[in-house]
């Protein structure tokens, strides 16, 4: 423990092995949104073993763990837990070799491709030493442990009464490990994430024989031209100095090379930095592909399916300082960094906030192992927002350096929550 530490943090090398065990035993146990079970019974055991009250089944397979140590705020913590339907390639002796049955039936892979697993190991570690030193800080921590982050799951553990099952929390805060070498970590004020918005497309033709298209109204066709134009929302609707993507993740039309089917199906994914460009981009998505299947002469409007949405994860500025500055403490003012511009992935994390009306800050820290990164320069990423070309979140390569990641993500959770928390001797 080194002098700039906070003293709830005393005991942490001794949990370190414990806890390495720990997320290996999860990297190689992944499940998909909501169906965390053993996750969560896993999380439920551990909590419950440090001394907190514990809640279950929260919002489906969520898990609440509730301490109380005196007058003082209440700190929402936050790790999700449900992994992705990828087949990892990592060659880690923990490897996952896990499938599962997705939700239309079909049996997948499944891997913890974006980090999760060492979410919860570190919230895990947090709230062991929490628990382990109650003379050290006062108030109210929540963990929260999160199913379905990739799909949602926030809302759906609000819905399940989350703002009148457990105390009000003053300050919502939660991390995620990134593509950077460990021993890095940023955050920024304001809009830290895209929003995300989820479509489901069913185009309808006239099948037949592939030999005779002219009797036909071919949606494979149809599904090409979408996405074909598709591709000219962002580079010609929006402004340059905007932020939107979209992306077409999966396509699905027929059975064999020589039947046009009946109909074609998009997947596509929408992200956006604000409100006006989230509305602009979603509308011109829609028109489109309602333009080209009367371009195409279908037979009927296409079906459009709004899936899972996200909105835009916004840091509390005040707060974000306050992070920032716990941030220093642990990695370093030199490597403790402000992002220049907002991530395009997005999170659910937000909803918690903006439900409970209270800030939120949500951050990012290196976990890849450094010898893999060949001339990372800090700088790149802040002022050009430069990642590195290395394994990243939800790639079947992903690997987070086990050891230090977990002592880093630790030690920046508890840094963070100290800020609010109070110390006796200021009480």
């Amino acid at each position: 423990m080194t002098s700039t530490d906070h003293p709830l943090l005393a005991g942490l090398p001794a949990l370190l092995p414990g806890l390495r065990d720990l997320y290996e035993d999860l990297h190689a146990h992944p499940e998909l949104s909501f169906q965390e079970k053993r996750t969560a019974q896993v999380v439920a055991d551990r909590l419950r073993g440090q001394g907190w009250e514990v809640t279950a089944g929260v919002g489906g397979t969520g898990v609440v763990g509730v301490l109380r140590n005196g007058e003082g705020p209440t700190v929402l913590l936050r790790a999700d837990m449900d992994a992705l339907p990828v087949k990892e390639e990592t060659g880690l002796a923990y490897a996952s070799t896990a499938t599962a049955v997705n939700e239309t039936g079909e049996t997948v892979p499944v891997m913890h491709a974006c980090g999760h697993d060492m979410h919860v190991t570190c919230l895990l570690g947090a709230t062991q030493l929490l628990a382990a030193n109650p003379d050290t800080w006062r108030g109210t921590v929540l963990a929260v442990f999160q199913p379905a982050e990739e799909v949602g799951g926030a809302p759906v553990m609000i819905e399940d009464g989350f703002l009148e099952r457990f105390p009000r929390a003053d300050v919502c805060l939660a991390q995620h490990v990134a593509p950077l070498p460990v021993g890095y970590a940023g955050t920024r004020h304001g809009t830290v994430m895209a929003a995300s918005d989820n479509l489901h497309v069913r185009l309808f033709g006239k099948g037949g024989h592939g030999s005779a298209p002219e009797t036909t109204v071919d949606p494979v066709v149809m599904a090409a031209a979408v996405i074909m134009r598709l591709q000219t929302v962002v580079a010609r609707e929006i402004g340059a100095t905007q932020m939107a993507v979209v992306t077409v993740g999966a396509v699905q039309a027929g059975t064999k090379e020589n039947i046009i089917p009946d109909t074609a199906e998009l997947k596509i994914n929408i992200r956006s930095a604000g409100p006006a460009v989230r509305e602009q981009v979603v509308s011109a998505v829609k028109r489109i592909i309602r333009s080209e299947a009367m371009a195409s002469a279908a037979p009927r409007e296409p079906e459009i399916t709004e899936l899972h949405t996200f909105p835009v994860t916004v840091n509390d500025p005040a707060a974000t300082d306050q992070v920032l500055t716990a941030m220093a403490r642990v990695v370093g003012s030199e490597r403790a960094f402000t992002m220049p511009q907002p991530v395009t992935g997005s999170e659910d994390f937000g909803t918690f906030g903006a439900a409970l009306q209270v800030p939120s800050v949500f951050w990012f820290y290196g976990a890849l192992d450094p010898e893999i990164f060949d001339g990372f320069q800090l700088a790149d990423l802040v002022t050009e927002g430069r990642l590195p070309d290395v394994p990243s979140s939800h790639s079947p390569r992903f690997a987070p350096l086990a050891g230090p990641a977990i002592e880093t993500g630790v030690r920046l959770m508890l840094s963070a929550a100290s800020e609010w928390l109070t110390h006796p001797a200021a009480s």
